[in-house]
């Protein structure tokens, strides 16, 4: 029998480099996050909704002619704002945290950690499809409630800001309760006993300068009042608080859970062992 030849030296494919940015990897990211809450729209959609038409029906209908308008605005158009904002808080949160949430539980965290894919790509992705959910159900929910109240829109600028702000804040903040969370029940906790008690006591229904001390000036600590009062004032043209600070507390929080994301990805926290 004649010698086999010697093999030649295998190389092992080399990984694609990319050069920059990795948009093909950012967009299929973001796009499987919308399609994740697209793809069920009765229950991230239409449910928000109905929860929302609900609250008015309690906070309009039952206290028609007892409630005075409030600053010249009517109780419904008082009210709808902080209703629209309240569905954009908790759907981004929602969207980011259940998705990393429930991939850790059926092992598919390798979907997103084994491409190369640069940490402030998936913290970008994660965070703009969160959003994407919470402007759109903001948005589904405002076209509900303009047959119970006509809302105007006094600033539009600030529709925008804060509706978009607060859609990335909660966005990040549930990446990261995504990613320390190790059950559903740690997830129970975040939502029951931090982001509800903190969007129903931020004025979404009232006036926090209504609210008897040392309540009304804790309120003012909430980051949540001033991403409800600035939304607010984008519709009616009058803040309870102050506007600037509104505006500093919104760009400071998107600013510090990036670099909180960032960090959590970077170190692979609770993600590699």
């Amino acid at each position: 029998m004649k010698d086999m030849p010697a093999a030649e030296a295998v190389i092992p494919p080399q990984p694609r480099d990319y050069h920059g940015f990795n948009w093909a990897g950012f967009g299929t990211l973001y796009t499987r996050e919308v399609r994740r809450f697209w793809k069920v729209g009765m229950q991230t959609l239409a449910a928000p909704v109905v929860t929302a038409l609900l609250y008015m029906m309690v906070f309009v209908v039952a206290v028609q002619g007892a409630a005075p308008p409030i600053h010249g605005t009517p109780f419904a158009v008082f009210v709808a704002p902080g209703l629209i904002m309240m569905q954009i808080l908790n759907n981004a949160f929602a969207n980011s945290s259940s998705s990393l949430l429930q991939a850790k539980f059926n092992g598919l965290v390798g979907d997103f950690m084994t491409p190369p894919l640069t940490p402030l790509e998936q913290v970008l992705a994660f965070a703009l499809g969160a959003a994407t959910r919470g402007v759109v159900v903001g948005a589904v929910t405002f076209a509900a409630i303009l047959p119970f109240a006509a809302l105007p829109i006094a600033h539009l600028w600030a529709v925008l800001y804060f509706g978009i702000g607060a859609a990335l804040i909660l966005g990040m903040l549930g990446i990261m309760a995504g990613l320390w969370a190790e059950k559903f029940d740690h997830m129970a906790v975040v939502t029951n006993f931090i982001i509800m008690p903190m969007t129903f006591l931020s004025g979404t229904f009232y006036l926090v300068d209504r609210l008897p001390e040392p309540f009304r000036t804790a309120s003012h600590y909430n980051p949540f009042f001033y991403l409800i009062d600035g939304f607010r004032y984008g519709f009616i043209g009058h803040a309870e608080g102050s506007l600037i600070a509104g505006v500093g507390v919104t760009a400071g929080l998107v600013i510090a859970f990036a670099c909180l994301c960032l960090w959590m990805f970077e170190t692979g926290y609770k993600l590699k062992t």
